[in-house]
């Protein structure tokens, strides 16, 4: 009997997070733009078997794909690494009666100033660049709003106050895959008559493979 062919071998979730580990390195060295990054992660998260995933690491030096693991641990290089200092860093973000947002590959360091007076700050941290492996955030609103928001991957520490205000976790969006290497967000700061709020979702376009499979 014919051996089976590898790359038509059913592929695990953890095989998709590890190729986006990848791609999302690719993106902070400047080897991917922001759209072919995102073009790449939900073809990643929409993969079935091996061979989806091949195409999406092919044109990446030292990236070549083995079947049927596809990625071995050590081509996965731990954040930041490499991928410090090539992104955009933000240390503050600031808005009066407006709106600033955070997201995609951007590079936080040890620690983020928020500020939102009558407006709203988004911190999407999911495919940033950690420049330190614990990150201290301080969120401040005066009725206003700050969403923050975290990948399965990532520790959270939440301890801020609310004043006539609410200054929260939300209920995970998807489950926490913590380890030793996890990286890790302390949130502190205060909401008076507004709201802090952090919450841990899916990877951007693995929502949307997911409701697909349902």
């Amino acid at each position: 009997m014919d051996a089976p062919d590898p790359s038509r071998l059913r592929i695990s979730d953890a095989d998709r997070h590890q190729v986006a580990e990848v791609l999302r390195q690719a993106a902070g060295e400047g080897r991917l733009d922001f759209d072919e990054l995102d073009e790449r992660l939900e073809a990643a998260y929409a993969a079935k078997v091996y061979g989806d995933l091949t195409p999406l690491l092919a044109d990446l030096p030292g990236q070549s794909p083995q079947l049927p693991a596809v990625v071995s641990a050590s081509q996965v290089q731990p954040r930041p690494s490499a991928e410090v200092g090539a992104a955009s860093r933000y240390d503050t973000s600031f808005t009066i009666m407006g709106g600033q947002t955070r997201k995609g590959v951007w590079e936080i360091g040890a620690s983020h100033s928020a500020f939102a007076l009558m407006g709203g700050v988004d911190l999407d941290l999911r495919q940033a660049v950690f420049a330190a492996p614990v990150v201290e955030i301080t969120a401040c609103t005066i009725m206003g709003g700050i969403d923050i928001i975290v990948n399965a991957s990532t520790r959270v520490v939440v301890d801020g106050v609310g004043i006539m205000g609410d200054f929260s976790q939300s209920r995970d969006r998807i489950e926490a895959t913590l380890d030793a290497a996890s990286p890790v967000v302390r949130v502190k700061g205060f909401a008076l008559m507004g709201g802090v709020n952090v919450v841990r979702k899916p990877m951007p376009g693995e929502s949307r493979r997911k409701r697909k499979v349902g």
